[in-house]
């Protein structure tokens, strides 16, 4: 077992919160086939009356075809995690490889999301005054076997606030055993509980749910929930 020093926890079914970007496009194919032999059917009849579709879909070469979540509820949104992937990398991957990351709270979604936006946001100079939407995501999971860090104070180097590499080396070495993925505390918001999933499989139903609007002035000076959800 790799980290055999890391305890294992059963995950019962949950529910599980991420926000996204209003902006992402919803890919319905996903959900539409129950098979990678009826996506493939599928993705190229509509590739001819949509050219942007592949775009749309990412790069499926990252994620192997028996990982593959389709004919779900929500089955873009967690396709979309592993085959559009942040090239700078997060907590838990050096951005060779996607993760899925959700939060027990909608808080604790809410002040991990800010915190990047707020990293992101700050190298672009000429953004003074902005509004963001956000679309929360309910995620549910099925019974699950994670690694659990929880254990581990803050103080230690997987949850350091802005160097990822013993978090990061830590989840390449959990997905090369095939994990599923690993339970971890917050480091935005004390107190909280995230997962990250290495493979989208135990995922059986996604929602678009509440909408949140986060608005900048040089710096974010308000996150408000503005549909329910």
């Amino acid at each position: 077992m790799i980290h055999p020093e890391i305890p294992r926890t059963a995950v019962v079914p949950l529910r599980g919160y991420r926000l996204i970007h209003t902006k992402y496009p919803a890919v319905s194919v996903f959900a539409d086939v129950a098979s990678p032999e009826e996506f493939d059917i599928l993705f190229e009849i509509q590739q001819i009356t949509n050219p942007r579709l592949a775009n749309q879909v990412g790069n499926l070469n990252l994620l192997a075809r028996e990982e593959w979540v389709l004919g779900i509820p929500g089955a873009h949104y967690a396709m979309a995690a592993f085959t559009h992937v942040n090239p700078d990398g997060s907590r838990f991957s050096n951005g060779d490889y996607g993760v899925y990351y959700i939060a027990e709270s909608k808080k604790t979604a809410i002040a991990e999301v800010s915190y990047h936006c707020e990293r992101y946001w700050r190298k672009v100079p000429e953004l003074k005054f902005e509004c963001f939407e956000y679309r929360c995501l309910n995620t549910e999971l099925s019974d699950s076997t994670f690694a659990d860090i929880t254990s581990q104070p803050l103080e230690h180097p997987y949850y350091h606030s802005t160097d990822y590499r013993a978090a990061q080396q830590l989840g390449a070495e959990l997905r090369s055993a095939h994990a599923i993925g690993i339970t971890y505390r917050s480091v935005r918001h004390p107190g909280g509980i995230c997962w990250g999933l290495f493979t989208p499989r135990t995922l059986t139903r996604i929602v678009p749910s509440s909408l949140h609007q986060i608005i900048w002035d040089n710096g974010i000076i308000s996150v408000n929930q503005i549909t329910r959800g």
